[in-house]
């Protein structure tokens, strides 16, 4: 896991809410009616053009069928990164991995609330990160 990872949690939490409120509001769109021509054979011959209008079905299930896809792998994405801060063991390293990526939290405001100075909280993080990302190594 990298920091980058872990700080581009909040994103993904407020983009999952974006998609579904896109999600539950699409049929409400606009976009989605469409018009096209058809040639209407049951008055004469030649036929007669004859506009219409209506709701676009297949593309309302393909924008749905995106959407939803790609929130499924969002919340994948942070469910990983909140089992891997819920996995560590140290409570105070926990405690500042979640106060400071899932709640979005300050590191001085952090370190303020374990009692830490604001370096020895980045230092946490970064000794923590090294750490894993080594052992993930030997792994390998």
């Amino acid at each position: 896991m990298t920091k980058e990872i872990l700080m581009s949690y909040r994103s993904k939490k407020a983009e999952i809410r974006e998609l579904t409120a896109i999600i539950e509001n699409r049929y409400r769109d606009d976009s989605l009616i469409g018009n096209d021509v058809i040639l209407d054979y049951s008055k004469s011959y030649p036929p007669i053009p004859q506009g219409v209008v209506g709701f676009d079905q297949a593309k309302y299930n393909r924008l749905q069928e995106r959407d939803r896809h790609r929130k499924e792998k969002l919340e994948k994405e942070c469910a990983e990164i909140e089992d891997f801060i819920e996995g560590i063991e140290d409570s105070l390293t926990r405690r500042i991995f979640r106060m400071i990526f899932i709640e979005g939290r300050r590191q001085k405001d952090v370190a303020k609330a374990v009692h830490l100075d604001r370096s020895s909280v980045s230092k946490k993080i970064d000794t923590f990160l090294q750490l894993s990302h080594n052992s993930q190594k030997s792994h390998l």
